[in-house]
């Protein structure tokens, strides 16, 4: 069962149909890029399946860890891919994959124990260092951003474009600042309190204003070959679509919050009865 999602999405991935628009069908530099994310993307795969036959998960775990990386194959070796080349509403279609979908479907899989036992002590040590970045949720809210900022800047918005090697650092460091920011916020020891509340709102007012800076655009930003009202269109993606995640987030963390206050409360008045 763990093992038929993977090679299903692996077939369809590599069917005709999927190649014709897939930077696996391209040549040179981009072929080699796309060749090795793919690689470190099935890595990672197949690191949480061994793991997952030492130490099997909840079925709904499962599903989320196996849905955010066929979602993830998807975003950087399907089409979708070279649609961003020429659509920046494609364009930030893939960004809020990278931001908002695969990331927290993998936290929410908390693969770290199936990691763990499949890697060894090398990937031990890798995820020891992240969770203690990790454990600070407005760090990582802030890190993120920046990240998200620079990489809608014009200049470094153009090279991830023309370079197909930029254009892989900045999935990379998208999927990573990102997987970082939302286990800070539900997995960490601060999940469900008022820092992973305040980190989950600040993100989503930061994001809503790059969303809206692109949507009222009087003028495209990323050289004049790039429609307007595509420019225009990534933006409310960005703004309403991408927001509704930590949106939905926020809720969560604030009636975790709530629930525990509440406990505490009743704790206190038994205490003090």
């Amino acid at each position: 069962m763990p093992m038929t999602l993977p090679l299903g999405a692996l077939a369809l991935l590599f069917s005709p149909l999927a190649l014709a628009h897939s930077p696996l069908d391209s040549t040179g530099a981009d072929l080699v890029s796309a060749m090795i994310s793919v690689g470190m993307l099935l890595l990672f795969w197949l690191l949480f399946l061994i793991g997952q036959l030492r130490r099997p998960t909840r079925w709904w775990q499962s599903v989320c860890f196996h849905l955010g990386s066929l979602v993830c194959l998807f975003a950087i070796a399907g089409p979708l891919d070279e649609w961003a080349e020429t659509s920046a509403s494609a364009h930030m279609v893939q960004h809020m994959l990278f931001m908002v979908i695969i990331p927290p479907l993998w936290v929410l899989a908390q693969p770290l124990a199936q990691m763990i036992s499949s890697g060894g002590r090398v990937v031990q040590l890798a995820y020891r260092g992240l969770l203690k970045l990790a454990a600070w949720p407005m760090a990582m809210a802030w890190a993120h951003g920046l990240i998200l900022w620079f990489w809608h800047m014009p200049y470094f918005y153009i090279l991830a474009l023309e370079n197909p090697w930029w254009h892989a650092v900045e999935h990379l460091m998208f999927i990573v600042s990102a997987g970082l920011f939302w286990w800070s916020a539900l997995q960490s020891r601060h999940s469900g309190g008022p820092w992973a509340l305040l980190a989950m709102l600040f993100t989503l007012m930061h994001t809503g204003v790059l969303g809206a800076i692109l949507t009222f655009a009087k003028a495209p930003f990323y050289g004049d070959a790039r429609d307007l009202q595509d420019q225009q269109l990534a933006g409310l993606i960005m703004w309403v679509l991408g927001g509704l995640p930590y949106i939905a987030a926020s809720a969560w963390i604030g009636s975790r919050w709530y629930r525990r206050l509440n406990r505490s409360m009743r704790r206190a008045m038994e205490e003090g009865a």
